[in-house]
């Protein structure tokens, strides 16, 4: 659910409300009720009956005129008072934290297949003393510290991410050949959950104008991301670069790659955000499970309003039916 104060609420009511379909997948929310019977006053949307539980862990269904909503509460954490939507607060940081622990632990157990999650908010996370600063930190905590990496989808791209929330200024002491390295290994055996066919083509963006043109715009292709990609090819790897950051998406789209990697934050999200503003998929790599995630934060200025869009809870739900069933 993420933060309940957020959209997240408001666009998972919205999304079953819609009759949201996709072949084997029913899915389900971690979180509480009383927030989703919230966001659903809010949209103006009457709740008919309401299924109690027989016991903690299990589900509750919340039957609105038309569809149903199931619901799986967390057994160790239960939101007291009233919830202020759109206002930072530690008891949502609280409960965003819990309901990812809770989340973990079904698909851990075999009782689900994957997370889709709802976005949650920083500063809340903080206030109530949780040691990570978001989703990814949490769930490759949760993992047993796994190497992850961010991948973002829409728009016909993949985009992988070399370094994510950097400074600018930071980016190029924070690139590694090893790092490069690792984030080609991620790409190469997680791209084909997609459906893509080996060998994967790795796009690898340079960092600098023009890829550096020979070292007239900086020195980082040359001294780490040309032997990142030549220690990948080594291994078998197709990664295809450095190319210029300013054309390597067109030709992404029109096939010539099946993924691209790109060096900072804002290069990758750049392109994506454009072509798939309101539908873009946030994707965690290296994960022993799946998780994709809404590509949009919380947006406190308008929760509660009855007007957040579900297209990317919509999407994100697509694509981890796709790794679900590409990955078994």
């Amino acid at each position: 659910m993420g933060d309940p104060a957020g959209i997240g609420p408001e666009i998972i009511v919205r999304l079953f409300a819609e009759g949201f379909r996709c072949d084997g997948v029913a899915p389900f929310v971690v979180g509480e009720v009383r927030h989703l019977e919230q966001a659903a006053a809010c949209l103006g949307i009457h709740l008919v009956s309401r299924t109690e539980p027989v016991s903690p862990g299990v589900f509750t269904t919340l039957n609105f005129s038309g569809f149903s909503i199931p619901v799986q509460e967390p057994p160790d954490f239960h939101f007291d008072g009233p919830l202020e939507q759109g206002q930072i607060s530690a008891q949502c940081g609280a409960a965003a934290w819990a309901y990812i622990r809770h989340a973990v632990h079904l698909v851990q157990a075999g009782q689900a297949d994957g997370i889709v999650t709802a976005p949650l908010q920083k500063e809340a996370l903080q206030a109530a003393g949780c040691p990570y600063p978001g989703h990814t930190e949490m769930l490759a905590a949760l993992a047993g510290d796994a190497k992850v990496a961010m991948l973002l989808v829409g728009g016909g791209l993949r985009v992988a991410l070399a370094t994510i929330h950097e400074p600018v200024a930071r980016v190029p002491g924070l690139l590694t050949r090893d790092g490069i390295l690792e984030n080609l290994r991620l790409m190469d055996s997680f791209i084909p959950w997609f459906g893509v066919e080996r060998p994967v083509r790795i796009g690898v963006t340079g960092l600098n104008p023009h890829a550096g043109e020979g070292g007239m715009f900086g020195d980082e292709e040359r001294d780490i991301i040309i032997p990142a990609i030549e220690a990948a090819r080594a291994e078998g790897i197709h990664a295809i670069g450095p190319q210029p950051a300013d054309t390597i998406f067109y030709f992404h789209r029109e096939g010539a790659y099946d993924a691209v990697l790109a060096m900072y934050h804002d290069q990758a999200l750049i392109p994506v955000k454009t072509l798939a503003f309101h539908d873009g998929v946030n994707v965690t790599m290296g994960l022993p499970f799946i998780r994709t995630s809404v590509d949009h934060g919380t947006a406190f200025d308008i929760a509660g309003k009855g007007i957040a869009r579900p297209d990317s809870l919509r999407a994100a739900l697509h694509c981890a039916a796709t790794l679900v069933k590409n990955k078994s």
